[in-house]
């Protein structure tokens, strides 16, 4: 058997390698180093999981045999859903949600595979852990092995699908949310900007992720009718997922343009209330500014009633206004 490295081993490598796996055909997977995996001549196949950023990553896919297009394909900055299938090999790129603690899950990781006959190769970057290649990882240390690199990309890209759905069903909760009960306006545009964003920037990434996932089924050499029966089905799923992912977007839109009209509607109310005090107390106004002047000739100045008798009046007009109001069905 081979020997299976230590933690510090796994810590202490700078070669980008985060686990090595032999899995036989007879339902056995063991850890191993790279070593190992250019020695192995057995009938099972290699998983290769590695940082794509690490300084000494290359060297590592050349040492597994890798031509330099390959690996400059792996160990690309930036990368978009895709499969394309060569004479060595496919290489494919896909997305998943960032469900890493204190991240947005529209940050979504990229993780690259390169799939030959008896190995795959993943590849992610530092510090951007792939929480659905970590299951496959925990299913196989529990005795579930997939019998070809191909089953292992199936249960990959099945986890990849389970984590988008977890998040495409949170974000509709919470639009639902909106829509049933009345949130804090000041929360509520934050949080609904925030769903809008969250659900364009997913978008962005499931949409060529489901034509990805339709290339693999069309252009690998060595996939079963099985095979591509469950990816078929992950495909299904993520067309569902990119048609909720728009109607989504257009909910959160529906719900801003709703809260704009409530705030407009409110703001409106406001103004009319103000409109109609104003009416009621201009005149009122009018009346304390002639009489509170201090010059000479001004009616009453001598009189002890004038006091009472201009309060009287103008009792009388604001009465008569609100009435004339309400008789115009103004209030």
């Amino acid at each position: 058997m081979f020997d299976k490295p230590n933690d510090n081993f796994l810590k202490a490598a700078h070669d980008g390698v985060l686990w090595c796996y032999i899995i036989e055909t007879d339902k056995s997977a063991q850890l191993c180093s790279i070593a190992d995996i250019k020695a192995y001549q057995g009938s099972g196949y290699t998983w290769v999981h590695m940082q794509s950023d690490e300084i000494d990553s290359a060297l590592t896919l050349q040492k597994l045999g890798l031509a330099q297009a390959r690996i400059e394909s792996l160990c690309a900055l930036e990368t978009r859903p895709k499969a394309q299938d060569y004479a060595d090999g496919m290489l494919i790129y896909l997305r998943g949600i960032n469900r890493n603690p204190e991240a947005d899950p529209e940050d979504m990781v990229s993780l690259r595979l390169w799939l030959r006959e008896n190995q795959i190769i993943s590849l992610r970057r530092k510090d951007r852990r792939l929480l659905s290649v970590l299951d496959v990882k925990e299913n196989i240390d529990n005795g579930e092995y997939p019998p070809s690199p191909i089953d292992l990309l199936v249960n990959i890209v099945n986890c990849i699908t389970d984590r988008i759905s977890e998040t495409v069903d949170d974000l509709d909760d919470e639009l639902t949310e909106f829509e049933s009960r009345d949130v804090p306006q000041h929360e509520s545009r934050e949080r609904l900007m925030l769903a809008r964003r969250q659900a364009a920037a997913l978008r962005r990434y499931l949409a060529p992720q489901r034509d990805a996932l339709e290339a693999i089924t069309r252009v690998s050499k060595h996939i079963t009718d099985n095979q591509v029966h469950d990816i078929r089905m992950d495909y299904d799923r993520m067309t569902r997922y990119v048609e909720d992912l728009d109607l989504a977007k257009e909910r959160a839109m529906v719900l801003q343009d709703e809260l704009r009209n409530r705030i407009a509607e409110q703001q409106g109310m406001r103004m009319y209330v103000l409109s109609l005090v104003t009416a009621i107390f201009l005149p009122l106004s009018f009346l304390t500014g002639i009489f509170g002047m201090n010059v000479a000739g001004l009616p009453g100045t001598e009189s002890p009633e004038a006091f009472t008798i201009l309060a009287c009046s103008m009792v009388v007009i604001a009465i008569g206004i609100t009435a004339y109001m309400l008789w115009k069905k103004w209030m």
